[in-house]
C-alpha cells in the first residue's frame, strides 16, 4: 500500500502547477493539446521539423511531464495525489502513445520519456479502479474518437 500523501508531496504539486503557469510553458501547452494529434513517425516529423518552434514546443511539454513523472517512479512525489490532479499528463500520453515507441528508437534513447509511460500506464489503473469506464470515455474525447 502507497504511503498517505505528506505537506511536501502538496508543496511538490502546487510548485509542478507553478511551472506549468510560465508563459513560454503555457504557449506550449496550447499548442500541444491544440495541434499535436500525429499518430505516425512520418506526422510528427511533418508537425515538429528539427529546429522549429513546434518541435521546440513538443520537447517542452513531453519533457516537463517526463520529468514530473520521474518524481513519481523515484518515489518522491505521492501517485495518489498526483492522480487526483495531474490529468493533463494523461492527456499527453494519449496524444503521444502512438507515435512514442518509435522516437526513442529514431533517437537511439531506449530510456526517452519511458518515466511517462509508467506513469501514464499506472494513471489508466487507477482511473479505471475509480470508475471503469472514465479512461475509455476520456481516452476517446482526447483522441477525437468519441
Amino acid at each position: 500500500m502507497e504511503s498517505p500523501a505528506t505537506y511536501e508531496d502538496v508543496n511538490l504539486v502546487l510548485r509542478l502547477y507553478e511551472l506549468r503557469r510560465e508563459d513560454r510553458l503555457r504557449k506550449a501547452r496550447a499548442w500541444f493539446s491544440q495541434c499535436f494529434k500525429v499518430r505516425t513517425l512520418e506526422e510528427f516529423n511533418k508537425l515538429c521539423p528539427p529546429g522549429s518552434d513546434e518541435n521546440a514546443y513538443f520537447r517542452m511539454v513531453v519533457t516537463y511531464w517526463d520529468m514530473t513523472a520521474s518524481f513519481i517512479t523515484s518515489g518522491v512525489l505521492n501517485q495518489n495525489l498526483f492522480f487526483q490532479s495531474g490529468r493533463e499528463l494523461l492527456l499527453v500520453w494519449e496524444r503521444l502513445r502512438d507515435v512514442l515507441p518509435q522516437l526513442p528508437e529514431t533517437n537511439k534513447d531506449p530510456v526517452a520519456y519511458r518515466n511517462l509511460e509508467v506513469v501514464a500506464q499506472s494513471f489508466i489503473a487507477w482511473m479505471k479502479a475509480q470508475s471503469p469506464d472514465s479512461y475509455t470515455a476520456f481516452s476517446n474525447r482526447i483522441r477525437g474518437t468519441a
